[in-house]
């Protein structure tokens, strides 16, 4: 049996959106894109702007922006990739609005980031209680990744 690989991403300014590309490319994955069912705006991603809504967002633990669609078909993938940008630190609040409105039971997540300056620090251990039966297998930045080095990397994983 094939193991079929889903990416799936949310970007806020098209980075992260080129990277998923890719590595749905080199992992031979389909692709999903999560979206707020509000769209960011320029001025919502102002993270200098304590008073944008990416900030208020990230200051209150219990914020899940709504997203436009959801997987409809996850049952039939056995790895999911999942990126975003680095906000803070850490996955901008949507992501666990994602994990939590689907059953990842048994399925295996990989993180992937992009960021500007920052790694992924304790990410992982925030967002698995949003999906705490799920296999979480670590993850990486990928700025500016080849595609050759993204096949590598999916390669290693052992999926």
């Amino acid at each position: 049996m094939n193991k079929k690989i889903l990416v799936a991403y949310f970007s806020a300014s098209g980075v992260t959106k080129k990277a998923a590309s890719l590595l749905a490319k080199a992992a031979d994955a389909d692709l999903f894109e999560i979206q707020p069912k509000t769209p960011y705006t320029s001025a919502d991603l102002d993270w200098t702007n304590k008073k944008s809504r990416s900030s208020l967002e990230m200051n209150d633990p219990a914020s899940r922006p709504e997203i436009k669609s959801y997987v409809e078909n996850l049952s039939d993938y056995d790895t999911i990739f999942l990126g975003f940008p680095v906000w803070w630190y850490t996955a901008p609040t949507i992501i666990k609005t994602f994990l939590e409105a689907h059953d990842f039971s048994g399925k295996q997540i990989v993180l992937f980031a992009t960021s500007g300056g920052s790694g992924l620090g304790k990410t992982e251990s925030a967002l698995k209680p949003c999906a705490p039966n799920a296999v979480w297998k670590g993850g990486k930045l990928i700025n500016g990744a080849s595609e050759g080095a993204l096949k590598s990397w999916v390669e290693s994983l052992k999926l």
